[in-house]
């Protein structure tokens, strides 16, 4: 007979398997964020494991749970990145051949990743869910054991070894802050969390676009959205598990939604404060922490992973810029004759403003003399600072206009 998974039994189990694989990511305590949202903030940094998320954990305890049998078979799944650098690894270190299904729109960096550890990838569909529909077809053509990314309670039970772990270090957690996607990581944390203190709050943490496990509860069932949309790719989740619906139901207390700017301008947070890349799924935790209603509270924010692309993080480190007004871009007018460009600049320069783009467009108006456009891009300390030159440039009587910004 099978063992029970997702009890206490199963977890400390799970806690020292996952060992083997596993790096030591202690709680970091975060005075920004803290002095952000008024509550005591700790940051389970799981984007510095070996393969760069918690994933490994839930792969690594359902390796350990299947016969040789079922591992010489060879061993599949469907992945946006994570598990499938999970499963891959775990299946290197049982010596099993594994192959690996992932969206079309998966970062580069996640499926070269992927094939490092030996596994074969294939490219399938846009989203997950497809990715997934193509992984159960090659399952039942070669004979493949399946290893479901979250809807699977060993993998649920690998997964929740973190909250273990939290407990460990800070056994009076008020709250855990846990990002969700189809739900296998929040099925983990949120059942052992509750058995070791049922008074701890688990808040899941949904992008805006892809709010699959919210609508699920609010139907009461498992339901399907239409499409999703959103930056993080980890958690682009249509449908989320069925097997694990019932824990998440009994366990988790609420669910929390992320716009994607949020989630922009938390990267910065991440990497200005704490030196630390994160992936945007990972990042969805701490862009929940102003929208919790408690203060003085110890909260603990899962960061799930760190997998980001170079092309992707310039892509963000650039918006987040832009959404913080350390960027901007103005259009002003101006007189097109000799001088007039070096005096715009001054007023800038006595504003400490740092020019890093200027376009000239002399056909703004069919009188020349009179006015040209000149659109300034510029880079600035915040929201204070940009107002700041926006009235200096008034005052000289520019007319400056705020324009959206292209670098």
């Amino acid at each position: 007979m099978s063992k029970k998974m997702l009890t206490l039994e199963a977890f400390e189990e799970a806690s020292e398997i996952v060992k083997r694989v596993t790096l030591e990511t202690k709680l970091v305590y975060s005075d920004y964020l803290s002095a952000q949202t008024g509550n005591k903030v700790y940051l389970k940094p799981e984007n510095m494991q070996f393969t760069g998320a918690y994933k490994v954990r839930g792969a690594y305890y359902k390796m350990s749970t299947l016969s040789d049998e079922e591992r010489q078979k060879g061993l599949i799944t469907a992945s946006a990145g994570n598990h499938a650098q999970g499963v891959a690894y775990a299946a290197k270190c049982y010596g099993a051949r594994a192959t690996i299904v992932m969206p079309t729109t998966t970062p580069l960096m996640k499926v070269t990743r992927t094939k490092s550890y030996g596994a074969e990838v294939v490219l399938c569909g846009d989203v997950y869910d497809e990715a997934c529909a193509h992984a159960y077809e090659l399952a039942e053509k070669n004979g493949y054991t399946f290893i479901h990314p979250f809807d699977d309670e060993a993998v649920a039970t690998g997964q929740g070894t973190i909250a273990m772990e939290i407990f460990k270090e800070l056994p009076l957690v008020d709250y855990i802050l846990v990002p969700i996607g189809g739900g296998g990581l929040a099925t983990g944390v949120s059942t052992l969390a509750k058995l070791l203190n049922p008074k701890i709050k688990v808040i899941g943490v949904e992008p805006a676009g892809a709010n699959c496990m919210q609508e699920s509860l609010k139907c009461g069932k498992v339901t399907t959205l239409p499409g999703v949309n959103t930056i993080a790719d980890g958690t682009a989740v249509k449908t989320p598990g069925t097997k694990i619906f019932p824990y998440i139901q009994k366990n988790l207390d609420d669910i929390i939604t992320v716009e994607d700017k949020e989630l922009v301008v938390s990267f910065l947070d991440m990497v200005e404060n704490h030196k630390m890349v994160v992936e945007n799924s990972g990042l969805l935790t701490v862009a929940a922490l102003k929208q919790l209603p408690a203060k003085n509270k110890k909260v603990v924010s899962i960061l799930s992973g760190g997998n980001m692309d170079i092309i992707t993080m310039s892509s963000v480190v650039q918006q987040g810029l832009i959404f913080r007004d350390r960027i901007f871009t103005v259009s002003v007018l101006l007189p097109d004759k000799p001088g007039e460009l070096c005096r715009v600049a001054g007023v800038i320069a006595k504003e400490s403003g740092n020019v890093i783009k200027l376009e000239h467009n002399q056909f703004v108006s069919t009188n020349r003399s009179a006015a040209v456009e000149l659109r300034i891009t510029l880079e600035a300390f915040g929201t204070e600072h940009k107002e700041q030159i926006i009235a200096a440039l008034e005052r000289e009587k520019y007319q400056p206009r705020l324009v959206a910004t292209s670098i």
